[in-house]
């Protein structure tokens, strides 16, 4: 799908109708991995949770709030047309205590690197702080395990035109090396870019999908 050239246009675009299925604290948590997931990461100031909702179409989707770091735990979505959306607790966030940060990753760190239902992952980053240490561990992870990840510069709409035409070529040239990741514009507040990314996920969520044995799921 051609990605819209208009706020407008992508504000008016497709949605993806999710279902609130449960919040898992850890892997061991989760329901058994027999159904594709793509899994939204990222600062926990970058706007995640705003993305979700933008995507849905719902601000009940997943809480917004002023406080970074609200997400705490694996926020699991059934998908109408098939699959889950899975929002990872962000990272980064400062007020949090160490101990508490160290569990979050801990706990996104297992669900990456175990879950086999895993099927792409969404890298939400501010196009004003793009490509933290984080994010590049994230991105590099994604290219060793051949992984589809999906940038997106969120709050496209705070820069200029000029200004983020030039953070984004920055950044895809910074990681051109990846063939299985893409980096694009983004604003959630706008709509720029959301209807291009409900295609990508739909895409991603409708390929074939080979479930685990229940009792070899986690």
């Amino acid at each position: 799908m051609t990605n819209k050239s208009t706020a407008r246009s992508d504000a008016e675009g497709p949605r993806l109708q999710v279902t609130f299925l449960k919040s898992a604290p850890t892997l061991d948590d989760c329901p058994p991995a027999d159904q594709p997931e793509v899994a939204f990461a990222g600062r926990s100031n970058a706007g995640k949770s705003s993305v979700l909702n933008r995507l849905t179409g719902s601000r009940q989707t997943a809480k917004v709030s002023k406080t970074p770091g609200r997400t705490q735990v694996l926020n699991l979505f059934d998908v109408r047309d098939g699959g889950r959306l899975v929002d990872l607790p962000g990272y980064g966030y400062a007020k949090a205590s160490k101990s508490a940060q160290a569990a979050w990753q801990r706990n996104v760190n297992e669900y990456l690197s175990e879950r086999d239902s895993l099927v792409g992952v969404v890298l939400v980053m501010d196009i004003r702080h793009p490509l933290s240490d984080y994010d590049l561990e994230l991105d590099a992870w994604a290219h060793q395990s051949e992984l589809p990840l999906l940038i997106l510069l969120n709050k496209a709409d705070k820069l200029k035109q000029g200004q983020r035409q030039k953070t984004l070529l920055a950044v895809r040239k910074a990681l051109q090396d990846r063939p299985l990741t893409d980096v694009q514009l983004f604003s959630a507040a706008s709509g720029l870019g959301s209807a291009h990314l409900v295609a990508q996920i739909t895409n991603l969520l409708q390929q074939p999908f080979d479930a685990e044995p229940e009792s070899e799921s986690r």
